[in-house]
């Protein structure tokens, strides 16, 4: 008789018995089959920290003596006292007009007659607009001596506007000045109001034509003419009366201003220098010279022309020899904000150049707020005269850029936009000129090297794409392949920045990456840190792109230019693992063996990627030397030794494996690739072991391969 738990289990159906489900179409099996073609993940290639802060690193392809150097001496008396004078220190004193007087005295009543007028208060000049106020001085100071006397109570009367105006000569005179038929209309136009005396205005009282005296409407004798040229003032000579009068004017506000700033200069800034002088201690110079900078700012002397700026920089440059670094940041705000030149600007960018070398002194130039003087320098000096202090003023950018703490600070600055725009003028001259500016490679080796630190930040990012910053590097690239710290500089920011989905699509956009990229790896096929890093590039772009898949795979020797660097990789593995088994030392030789080791995990990426087009796809399955490579792979590497790119390469074979063509290698070499695919299968690599069945899956379909697992069944029971 049986138990109640023996009767519930008699119930319960055979284990193997197939629960009843809905049939899948063909459709949905060839999509499940499609959905094997996968990606392949991979580590962005590591970029170690430089122990020391230098212009080039020790990775650097420049030799010491074809570089500039990062360390040198600076003293005061480095600095020039040359370029502390003004721009201009001589006044100069207006030129008055003297009128010609007539050749002889005539009778008749001269057409060009003019009136004496009393000079203008300056004061009411300025009350009036500026258009009015050169009419009212004009008109204030024309003297021109008449050629006969008038009484004193005439003269005491207002002026009656008589506009005379003569077509036949071309020659007009109004209100007591002669101009000729052009300037007259533009007179009448532009200043349809008199002046009188009291410096009050009234309408003027236009007379008609016909009231002018015969002999001016006939022409006159050529005896007339003469005599009225020299008598009244040509156009050119109004012109030159005006800006005389405004000239005037405008040195008595000069004059006014200087009495102020002598006053300011004595009271504000003559003490704190007498502080400076002293040198106490260097706390007591350093709060001296904060005081300066404000006092400066407060008097508007900052920049380069304020007429005491040699007498400050003199004494600034002096104390560059204490050798403070807290001092020496103070002193160089300060200069540059008086706004240096040629060497002085090239020696204050070392001094800050030379204390930010020191990681320590990284507070010390955040609290002193120098940063943003640096910029400025950037921002507005010129490039083409001043590369060189760009130079080491982008080196200290570079250094601080690295401190996580400055990136805010200066992206918010416009550090990008800055650094941008200085890229496309150096792109803009050399595609001018054919040639590079003097130590442009130099300059382009720091910025690029910044602007990798800063794409860290989402906001530099998309500040780079807001711009369209990616094309303009790749113009730096295609422009400076021969240097290879410039383009693996850019290829790190690239690495980085197609990390990001917009970043990625962005630069697959522009088509002429793709030629780009192959050029260089063409160029340099053995240099592992450039070369990792651009197929590192090629795989973030062709891992979600099916038109980057195929914009790549058109290039001129695109596949060919893959599989030669895969050969070179895969015989410097070959040949290190050698080296390991004739008895060298294993770190040694652990590290070039992993190096090459990541250029064929990232180039197998690239494969695998290119695989899902399915043109593309077929034409590898087809190609010999793209399976046998990726079967050599399998063949001397095993799964303990570098799991990466075993996997990697059998997700490659998946995706091949998922074209049936009849050239297809895969199906010519399937039972040797299940050999290796056993391998796998014995593992305790659960990824590895996923990988090998997807590859059986696809390989199945062949009736081979069916026997081949059914006569390993010991290999599957185990």
């Amino acid at each position: 008789m049986l138990s109640p738990n023996d009767k519930k289990l008699g119930n319960l159906d055979p284990f193997y018995r197939p629960s009843v489900a809905k049939p899948k179409t063909s459709a949905e099996i060839i999509s499940e089959a499609r959905n094997a073609l996968r990606t392949v993940r991979t580590q962005r290639p590591f970029t170690p920290q430089e122990d020391q802060r230098k212009l080039f690193g020790p990775a650097s392809s420049r030799t010491p003596e074809n570089r500039p150097p990062s360390s040198f001496s600076l003293h005061a008396s480095s600095f020039e006292s040359s370029d502390s004078r003004p721009i201009s220190g001589t006044r100069l004193s207006p030129l008055e007009l003297k009128p010609k007087a007539p050749a002889s005295p005539t009778t008749k009543e001269d057409p060009c007659l003019a009136f004496p007028k009393p000079p203008v208060d300056p004061v009411k000049i300025r009350r009036v607009s500026s258009a009015r106020a050169r009419l009212f001085r004009a008109a204030s100071q024309v003297a021109f001596l008449p050629d006969r006397t008038l009484p004193s109570a005439e003269r005491k009367k207002t002026i009656e506007s008589k506009e005379r105006i003569m077509m036949g000569d071309s020659m007009v005179k109004i209100n007591g000045i002669c101009l000729t038929e052009s300037n007259a209309i533009g007179h009448l136009k532009s200043h349809p109001l008199q002046l009188t005396y009291g410096g009050g205005f009234r309408e003027i009282q236009e007379q008609e034509a016909a009231s002018l005296p015969s002999h001016l409407r006939s022409g006159g004798d050529q005896g007339e003419r003469r005599l009225r040229a020299m008598s009244c003032p040509n156009s050119s000579d109004l012109s030159s009366l005006e800006t005389n009068t405004v000239s005037k004017a405008n040195l008595q506000e000069k004059d006014t201003d200087s009495e102020v700033d002598d006053i300011f200069w004595n009271t504000r800034i003559v003490p704190i220098l007498h502080e400076l002088e002293k040198g106490e201690n260097t706390e007591t110079v350093c709060a001296a010279c904060t005081q300066l900078h404000h006092a400066l700012e407060e008097g508007n002397m900052l920049g380069s022309k304020f007429k005491r700026r040699s007498i400050l920089l003199k004494t600034l440059y002096k104390l560059v020899d204490v050798g403070s670094d807290s001092l020496s940041l103070k002193l160089a705000k300060i200069i540059l904000a008086l706004k240096v030149s040629r060497k002085n600007l090239l020696n204050v960018c070392k001094l800050v150049f030379k204390i930010s070398r020191n990681e320590k002194n990284d507070y010390l130039i955040k609290n002193d707020g120098i940063l943003e003087s640096l910029l400025e320098v950037l921002r507005n000096e010129d490039l083409q005269s001043n590369t060189e202090a760009f130079l080491y003023c982008m080196g200290t950018i570079k250094f601080i850029s690295g401190n996580p703490r400055f990136l805010n600070e200066m992206i918010s600055k416009g550090a990008v936009e800055i650094l941008m725009n200085l890229i496309k003028q150096i792109n803009e001259n050399t595609k001018e000129c054919s040639t590079c500016l003097p130590n442009s490679g130099h300059l382009l080796v720091q910025m690029t090297a910044t602007l990798r630190n800063l794409v860290d930040s989402p906001l530099a990012r998309s500040k780079l794409l807001s711009i369209n910053a990616l094309p303009q590097l790749c113009v730096v690239m295609g422009q400076h392949t021969d240097d290879k710290d410039v383009c693996t500089n850019i290829a790190r920011i690239f690495s980085k920045l197609t990390s990001y989905h917009d970043c990625c699509v962005a630069l697959a956009n522009y088509s002429r990456c793709y030629a780009l990229f192959l050029n260089l790896i063409n160029k340099y096929q053995k240099k592992q840190d450039l070369v990792v890093r651009i197929v590192f590039i090629l795989g973030n772009l062709t891992a979600k792109n099916n038109q980057a898949r195929e914009q790549f795979s058109k290039e001129k020797g695109s596949i060919p230019t893959l599989l030669s660097l895969f050969h070179t990789f895969y015989e410097l593995d070959l040949h290190s693992r050698k080296q390991v088994g004739e008895g060298e030392e294993q770190p040694k030789a652990r590290k070039p063996q992993a190096q090459v080791e990541d250029v064929l995990i990232k180039l197998t990426r690239v494969l695998a990627n290119l695989a899902i087009h399915p043109g593309i796809g077929q034409a590898m399955a087809a190609n010999p030397h793209v399976v046998g490579l990726l079967l050599a792979t399998l063949e001397y590497k095993s799964i303990d030794e570098c799991e990466e790119l075993v996997i990697n390469t059998t997700a490659t074979i998946n995706n091949l494996s998922y074209y049936q063509v009849k050239n297809s290698i895969i199906q010519d070499k399937k039972l040797h690739i299940a050999e290796l695919l056993l391998k796998l299968l014995m593992s305790n690599n659960m990824d590895a072991i996923l990988e090998a069945v997807r590859v059986l899956g696809n390989l199945s379909q062949d009736h081979d391969i069916c026997d081949f697992i059914v006569q390993k069944n010991d290999w599957w029971i185990v």
